[in-house]
């Protein structure tokens, strides 16, 4: 059995795996979902954040675990847990990037969005009054095409804000650090949220170890969560 740790995307908090952590339980897997800071039940103010806070937090989680982990992380997650992964090698046995930013050093989230002609994110983002941080309109479109209007609904009134710096802050890794670590990449077709063109444009230039397809939207631990947590056990 294995223990996982699964990092949330952009606006979204722990709550997004609810689905998913009992189903890796009954499995017999140990399960932690944290909060990045500003998100979910994590209360601090987005002015105080960075992507390094983010990072830190996820650190801090693989750290506290008796053993290496499976360290999962979606959407904008990937590049929080490519950031732990150059921290803490030695700490992770498997990254797994779900529909997962999973970025070159130096690279930045924007610089994949700006160049995706299939999502739909950036359309829809919706500044706030100094440009501090953005939220999504049409939020069903952007990441929740095939889900329940009861788990859209449940969503939105968790959304967050997501702060400007994490779509331009460069992601900062080496051969030697997150280069050693194991890559899964697992893809989401219908994704809205990023392309699967430009999921695959990722996947083939880091060189992931498996690749996984999943027939769904940007949020499979909502509309296909079983399925989710079956790759997921099968990669333990």
């Amino acid at each position: 059995m294995s223990t996982f740790v699964l990092v949330h995307g952009a606006w979204h908090g722990a709550w997004c795996w609810e689905k998913v952590v009992p189903l890796l339980e009954e499995a017999g897997h140990e399960v932690v979902v944290p909060d990045l800071p500003g998100h979910g039940e994590d209360g601090t103010p987005i002015s105080k954040l960075s992507m390094q806070d983010y990072a830190d937090r996820v650190v801090r989680a693989v750290d506290e675990q008796a053993e290496p982990v499976v360290l999962v992380g979606h959407s904008m997650g990937g590049i929080v847990v490519s950031l732990a992964a150059e921290a803490r090698p030695e700490g992770i046995k498997k990254l797994v990037y779900l529909t997962g930013f999973l970025l070159e050093d130096g690279k930045t989230l924007i610089s994949v969005a700006e160049n995706d002609a299939e999502a739909i994110v950036l359309p829809n983002l919706v500044p706030n009054e100094d440009g501090s941080a953005f939220t999504v309109q049409n939020v069903k479109d952007v990441f929740y095409g095939d889900c329940s209007d009861e788990d859209v609904e449940g969503a939105k009134a968790r959304l967050v804000p997501e702060p400007a710096f994490a779509f331009g802050t460069p992601v900062a890794v080496t051969e030697g650090n997150f280069g050693r670590v194991p890559r899964v990449y697992i893809e989401c077709v219908q994704d809205r949220a990023i392309g699967i063109r430009a999921q695959r444009g990722m996947h083939e230039r880091q060189q992931c170890e498996t690749v996984i397809s999943m027939e769904t939207s940007h949020s499979p631990f909502l509309s296909a969560p079983e399925e989710l947590a079956g790759h997921l056990a099968s990669l333990a």
